[in-house]
């Protein structure tokens, strides 16, 4: 594995329960490396989904993975403001340059406007039943979902756009160097 420095370059791979692909980002650049969670930047990015095709995200972001908690936000600079998108998802791991975690379905998104909604339940209740979620999985999956919701209230750093645009300008510069 690489030495964990801002500018490296990673991959993203995301799962489902039962252990396969579910898409793949070709990069994540990182920005910064805290005990807890490390935060990475990307744009224009190419996604590859488990059936094959492929398709380039249209905006910059920002992206938060955290050590312990069951979620990752990713914040999208699109032209009428910020947006967040958060996926109920396991804490990460590092491995073989590619930044890995499960994806459980239930995602929150953000509005610029600070209205959000909670995206993907049939999916999730298809995927549990599907995958057989245990019981103790699913409490864990749905206190992420409150926690995350919590969290945004109480306007938890990973929502603070003035943190989430220095983070963008620090990526620019590593782009452009």
């Amino acid at each position: 594995m690489k030495k964990l420095t801002p500018g490296t370059k990673y991959q993203i791979q995301c799962y489902k329960h039962n252990g396969k692909i579910h898409r793949a980002w070709d990069e994540a650049v990182l920005l910064d490396i805290k005990p807890d969670y490390m935060v990475f930047g990307n744009n224009k990015t190419l996604v590859t989904e488990a059936v094959g095709n492929t398709w380039k995200t249209k905006e910059p972001a920002i992206m938060y993975f955290f050590k312990e908690e069951w979620f990752n936000v990713i914040v999208q600079f699109k032209k009428d403001g910020i947006y967040y998108y958060c996926n109920i998802a396991t804490p990460f791991i590092i491995e073989e340059d590619t930044i890995k975690y499960i994806d459980y379905d239930l995602d929150l998104r953000v509005f610029p406007n600070g209205s959000y909604k909670i995206l993907d339940r049939m999916e999730y209740k298809y995927h549990k039943k599907m995958m057989d979620y245990s019981s103790d999985l699913d409490r864990a999956i749905n206190y992420a979902l409150d926690d995350l919701i919590k969290k945004y209230r109480n306007h938890h750093f990973a929502f603070d756009s003035v943190r989430n645009k220095k983070y963008l300008e620090q990526y620019r510069k590593l782009k452009n160097n």
